[in-house]
């Protein structure tokens, strides 16, 4: 993609303004709280932090492909954005992280408490307006996902620090923690409108697979992008002794004085200066990053073949450019 042209989220974000539009209103109304001004205080500052809505937009454009021409899609992308801030409010007292899109956390401005509570109001929100459809299968599949996001959390905090994590065990916390609601995301929409099941299912292999893509890449950009690009610290993830797949790649092939390393590093926690600079050499040496790469451009594939299951749309072309751009950032 040239540096002229427009990103895709940029076209999605067009071509959906009207509904985002209200979209953003809906949020702005059930995020309110007339007993607890600090829940819209916390909540707006996350909502409000300039993101890039993708997962909402997901839902929006899944629907309008199917040709939905009824209210409740606004809806759906809302509790989709509900659950999205939700998780991102406990993920930051979780990693005890300090920086998020570009700006202090919530729980660094406020506290944890906040944090936790505030992350509470939202999902509870989002179950409301998930009922608010009529649906009882979307109500099925977003409550499915919540659940397998938390149980995603849950198995990274025990998978995190052991260098016993195989492939396999971080496919299983990516899907839970990001493909889940991605997947979500899109399989409402064609849900919502009433699509022929070969394309529901064409929706959630795109989201599964372009969720996966997604994490793969933040995962190499923390070793190799900048701070602007990924809205956190480069190295954040090896200086919170995330197993992330650069590193699960690295460690199947490590040395006896490579995996010496990592058990230090890692699994110990006794991190000095020029480590970061040494754990991207041993993966360099290894060609984990280059192997990674590799995973994230199968899986963004995946996700483009899915698409051909759908009706021609130009909102189709724009998801198809998506899975492209997601990979483009690690060019």
């Amino acid at each position: 993609m040239n540096d002229g042209e427009s990103k895709p989220q940029d076209r999605l974000a067009d071509w959906l303004a009207e509904d985002m539009i209200a979209v953003n209103a809906l949020i702005r109304e059930r995020m309110a709280s007339e007993h607890a001004p600090r829940i819209p205080e916390v909540t707006a500052h996350l909502v409000e932090a300039g993101g890039k809505r993708l997962r909402p937009m997901l839902t929006l454009a899944a629907a309008r492909i199917c040709g939905y021409t009824g209210p409740f899609h606004v809806h759906l992308a809302a509790t989709v954005e509900f659950i999205h801030t939700a998780t991102l409010l406990h993920d930051d007292v979780v990693d005890e992280s300090t920086r998020r899109r570009g700006r202090p956390t919530a729980n660094l401005l406020w506290d944890n408490k906040s944090s936790v509570l505030v992350g509470d109001y939202l999902f509870s929100r989002s179950f409301q307006l998930m009922v608010e459809t009529g649906s009882l299968r979307v109500l099925d599949i977003l409550a499915n996902a919540s659940a397998t996001i938390a149980e995603g959390e849950v198995l990274q905090l025990t998978a995190a620090q052991d260098l016993a994590t195989t492939e396999a065990i971080y496919l299983q916390v990516v899907r839970g923690k990001t493909a889940a609601l991605f997947s979500a995301a899109t399989e409402v929409g064609g849900v919502i409108a009433g699509a022929p099941e070969a394309q529901v299912r064409a929706l959630f292999t795109y989201g599964d697979a372009l969720g996966v893509a997604f994490q793969i890449v933040d995962d190499l950009l923390d070793y190799g992008g900048t701070a602007e690009a990924i809205g956190k610290n480069t190295g954040d993830d090896f200086r919170e002794r995330k197993l992330t797949l650069p590193v699960i790649k690295a460690v199947a092939q490590a040395s006896e004085k490579e995996r010496a390393f990592w058990q230090r590093t890692i699994e110990k926690g006794v991190q000095n200066e020029g480590d970061l600079a040494e754990a991207m050499a041993i993966m360099a040496r290894h060609g984990a990053m280059e192997a990674a790469r590799s995973d994230a451009l199968a899986w963004a594939k995946i996700a483009r073949d899915a698409l051909g299951e759908l009706p021609d749309h130009p909102l189709r072309a724009m998801l198809d450019d998506l899975a492209g751009y997601v990979i483009s950032r690690i060019n």
